[in-house]
Parts: C-alpha cells; structure tokens; sequence
C-alpha cells in the first residue's frame, strides 16, 4: 500500500467516524479527542466504578451500610429459580448515564464499554463464572427490537461470551408476549407483567447446562425470574445472571 493511498484511506476512516459518531462526550460535552473515544469521553469512563456494598449472596440485591454479603429476608423465605445474580454496579449516575445513551439512543459501540466494566468488576468472580457453559441474553419481543433497532442484552452477552470464551446462544430464549415497559409500572404490577412472557423455543445446547443469564438492568428482578423459570421449565441444570446495574 502506498503511502498516499495510507493516508487517503486514514483520511476516509476519520471522516467516517465524525458521520458516524458524535464529536463531544454526550455526558460531559467535552471534545473527543484522544485515541480510541467514541460517545463518552476517557474521564468520563474512568468514573464507572463498581459497587462497593454488601449484597445478598443469592439475588445480589444491594445492601445500604457495611458488612458482610449474606442472603437477604425474601431469598431466605424463598429462593428464586436463579442461583445467584450479580450487577456491576448501581443504576445510578455514570452509569446510568452510559446505559441510557446506550440503550435508548442508539449507541451500540457502548457495549463493549460496558462489557469491559463487567469484566472488571465482575470478572474474577468465581461463584459467578465457574463452570457456565453457555451464554443466553434476556431477548426482547421482535416488534420492540425492530423498533429499538437492537437488542442491547444480546450485544452484552455476545462480548461477555467472547471474553469469557464460553458459547453464545441466541434463540433459544424468546419473548413470546409484548408487555408493558417495566419501568412504567409499580412494583407489584411488575411482579405480575411479565408472567408467561418468556418460552424456550428450541432447547438444543442448553438442556442439562449451567446457563448465565444476561441483561442490563436489575429493577425487580421479575424479568430475570420469568426468563430464569422458563429455561428451568426447559431443563437448564442452573441459571446464574448478571446484570450492568440495579435499580
């Protein structure tokens, strides 16, 4: 490759990427212009921080104060389908920042930000990762994902699979039902939202599996619940799930 066509190419790359991506951090409004910056800025970024609170070892609810992670009163009296889930941090602040750009305004490059702040806040979290062997994202209704243009779980779960070197598997999981946004209800009309809103339709590579569960937010915990007893009712050996953050 010549030279000039080098730099023509660098040329070109440059002015796709001022098309194709924003100039200034949509947080902070500052210029974008060190290497690698797409959306959100690097001091932005290094805000991201995971949670340092005690949490309960089975649903990974958040616990205010210190101490040690310990089963909440609600798993105690009745544990949920799900072995353990795991968030990164709280939806709150930067992050919550991140997953709104990400999630409602396009920003499909924020996946991999996000995968990456999991990998380090979560990453090394055995009780999480040993022995998953497949990955399976919470799956939108087809209509809400033609309108979204995406689905923000699957392109998490699709890095955190490639990370973490385990298989990715879509369709197997499906939304059957359209429902109300869950954060447009209270808390005990979300319990009741989603009921019968997840099916496995082909359970092909998970059957008799340990299978991790993943989406962005963890509000209720309803959505992971449904979709966790859906895989059981398929026969998935074990759910575990993780989430970017919780509400």
């Amino acid at each position: 490759m010549t030279s000039l066509l080098a730099r023509r190419l660098s040329s070109w790359g440059k002015l796709g990427e001022i098309l194709l991506f924003p100039s200034s951090c949509q947080i902070c409004e500052a210029i974008l212009e060190k290497p690698g910056e797409r959306v959100v800025c690097r001091d932005c970024l290094e805000q991201l921080e995971g949670a340092n609170s005690p949490f309960c070892l089975c649903c990974g609810r958040f616990f205010d104060g210190a101490g040690e992670p310990h089963l909440c009163a609600d798993c105690l009296d009745s544990r949920p389908p799900f072995t353990r889930h795991r968030s990164g941090t709280r939806y709150g602040g930067i992050a919550k920042d991140i997953i709104l750009l990400y999630k409602y305004r396009g920003f499909e490059v924020l996946s991999k930000v996000l995968a990456e702040f999991l990998m380090r806040s979560l990453g090394q979290d055995e009780d999480l990762w040993f022995g998953v062997e497949a990955v399976v994202p919470v799956p939108l209704h087809p209509a809400k994902e033609k309108s979204r243009g995406f689905n923000q779980a699957r392109l998490l779960a699709k890095r955190l699979a490639k990370h973490k070197n385990i298989p990715l598997l879509e369709g197997r999981l499906v939304k059957v039902r359209q429902t109300e946004t869950q954060t447009s209800l209270d808390a005990r009309t979300r319990e009741t939202n989603l009921k019968g809103a997840f099916q496995v339709k082909k359970s092909a590579g998970i059957k008799g599996k340990i299978v991790l569960l993943v989406d962005d937010v963890y509000t209720t915990g309803s959505t992971i619940r449904e979709c966790s007893a859906a895989l059981k009712k398929a026969g998935v050996e074990e759910v575990r799930a993780v989430t970017v953050a919780q509400a």
